[in-house]
């Protein structure tokens, strides 16, 4: 006789890398004729293109090309724009099938993909780091963990799907395809729980895309 199921028992979560290789898998965050999709906000031009501007003249600033940390690179259609732009860029990734097929699709002599749990593993040495879009899909532990090796850089350039106007910021979800939209959330991490000490804080983009709700809203962090 099975045992009577416990409605208490609290749900466990999939581990992260299981997770985001069903989603590349199981193509849900669309992309049915690509071999590997970051989603739409990875793709549509109005959303890419102001991206890649803006993070080029930052990096361009230097009076020395800087060392780039593409923490969360995806299928790398916006990366592959800004390693002319660096001294190094290396691009990590939870999901090893997508890195491998990153570092054959693409090749430069300053490129360097690597396949990493940016929450558990240590963090590739360098002087910004890049998250487009990744900690909203992260639970609140992951993100803090994340924001604690932050700290070895001297910039930090995040991406984040924001609601408009006024919301409770850092609602926790478990990690996986979603985000906190749905909860009418999104991560601030100036605010609780994570109160990411930081220098300064810089809006350097904030836009709407046409298909969904919110804004993606990118800020350059100095530490």
């Amino acid at each position: 006789m099975a045992k009577p199921q416990n409605l208490n028992q609290k749900k466990v979560p999939w581990p992260t890398e299981d997770a985001m290789q069903q989603v590349y898998a199981m193509k849900l965050w669309g992309g049915a004729t690509h071999d590997y999709f970051s989603g739409n906000g990875s793709h549509e031009s109005k959303l890419v293109e102001p991206y890649v501007e803006v993070v080029r003249l930052f990096l361009s600033s230097f009076e020395f090309p800087p060392v780039v940390c593409d923490l969360g690179c995806g299928d790398f259609n916006v990366g592959q724009h800004l390693v002319q732009h660096t001294q190094n860029y290396i691009a990590a990734d939870i999901v090893k099938p997508l890195i491998d097929r990153n570092t054959t699709k693409f090749q430069a002599h300053n490129l360097k993909f690597l396949h990493l749990n940016i929450s558990k593993d240590p963090l590739p040495k360098g002087d910004v780091a890049l998250l487009r879009q990744v900690l909203q899909h992260l639970s609140n532990s992951e993100v803090q963990q994340i924001l604690e090796q932050l700290k070895t850089y001297k910039y930090v350039i995040l991406t984040e799907h924001l609601p408009e106007g006024d919301f409770q910021p850092n609602i926790d979800i478990i990690s996986g395809q979603g985000t906190r939209l749905k909860k009418g959330s999104g991560i601030q991490v100036l605010d609780a729980p994570f109160h990411w000490p930081v220098k300064q804080a810089e809006t350097l983009l904030s836009l709407k895309p046409k298909a969904h709700p919110g804004i993606i809203e990118t800020i350059l962090y100095t530490l």
